[in-house]
């Protein structure tokens, strides 16, 4: 997986609450012929995207899109017009990105080797293991439970930040199963699935639950991705393939069981009309309406790059998928 990949000396932290700047810059996508449903791709040539390996994706409630990158910071869409947010022109704690996460409020909080970054209205701050109870500075996956608090899987465990009090489970003091977290998602109960490379820990705010291939239907213990459906099942992306888990049980889909496009899978997202998206690290995505698999990839359609890191859906139903080497196509069913 790209973010467990990335181990790279780390940058210095920027000053929090430094001046909301920015680099503004309009262009037009690149549209790529396709015969089917609308594709386009914003690369870093046609585009004001930043750079080409995009590692994470987040729209937001107002129509913007903020797209991650591995070496040039964050970059936002808005319409047609592209700004982008760095270690020179903004409070950004590192131009390397991991994560994106938009909570109930706007405020955007950001991934990175050097800590989590959070944009509100007009002003950066930046929680790191220097000023704050953060478990980590590498900070891999955000996701915010109902009564609003943060949450952040990072290289040395968990942090839960509530109000101003942080709170840190990793393997010694809880029973999180490895303390390298890839990626979190919360249900409608609260629970709080942390997805390692020694299977997934639930927390459900007391007791702790760990599944991996020795004691359940998951189909490999490194958990690289997540995602809760429509109907609240919970889907685990592992280069093995992936898996639901409806609560009682589980099901597993690789190469050889189903359409599944590539057993190597780094995204999964789910949409609102019940189908789930699978990216994968070689052979594009897929798409599963719980009978039925259909997969884009380069010779099909107008998907960039059949190397995927990121899959997030938009209000308008849009799917944007990032890549590690093209860019970010959007496509519209």
């Amino acid at each position: 997986m790209l973010r467990k990949r990335l181990n790279l000396l780390l940058l210095a932290l920027v000053v929090a609450g430094l001046a909301l700047t920015g680099c503004d810059k309009t262009t037009e996508p690149h549209e790529r012929p396709t015969t089917g449903p609308a594709w386009v791709t914003y690369d870093a040539v046609s585009s004001g995207l930043a750079s080409d390996a995009v590692t994470s994706i987040a729209p937001d409630p107002s129509g913007n899109v903020w797209f991650g990158t591995y070496d040039a910071g964050v970059s936002k869409l808005h319409s047609r017009s592209w700004t982008t947010y760095n270690m020179s022109n903004s409070g950004l704690a590192s131009n390397q990105i991991y994560t994106i996460a938009i909570d109930d409020v706007g405020n955007k909080w950001v991934g990175t080797p050097s800590g989590v970054s959070k944009l509100g209205a007009v002003s950066w701050v930046t929680y790191d293991i220097s000023n704050s109870g953060l478990a980590d500075d590498d900070v891999f996956a955000i996701a915010f439970d109902s009564q609003g608090n943060e949450w952040f899987g990072t290289a040395g465990g968990v942090s839960e930040l509530h109000g101003t009090v942080w709170t840190t489970y990793n393997s010694i003091n809880s029973g999180l199963t490895y303390d390298n977290v890839a990626a979190i998602v919360i249900d409608s109960a609260d629970n709080k699935w942390f997805g390692t490379s020694s299977g997934v820990s639930k927390f459900g705010g007391i007791d702790w639950t760990t599944y991996n291939t020795s004691n359940s239907g998951l189909v490999g213990d490194n958990v690289v991705a997540m995602a809760i459906d429509t109907a609240g099942n919970v889907w685990f992306g592992t280069p093995s393939g992936v898996s639901k888990f409806d609560g009682a049980n589980w099901t597993s889909y690789t190469m050889s069981t189903s359409g599944l496009a590539s057993d190597l899978v780094t995204a999964v997202a789910a949409d609102g009309v019940g189908n789930v998206w699978f990216g994968t690290q070689d052979n594009g995505a897929s798409k599963f309406d719980g009978t039925n698999w259909i997969t884009y990839n380069t010779s099909n359609s107008g998907l960039a790059d059949n190397h995927i890191t990121a899959i997030a859906i938009d209000s308008a139903g849009n799917k944007w998928f990032g890549s590690y080497f093209s860019g970010v196509s959007r496509f519209h069913e």
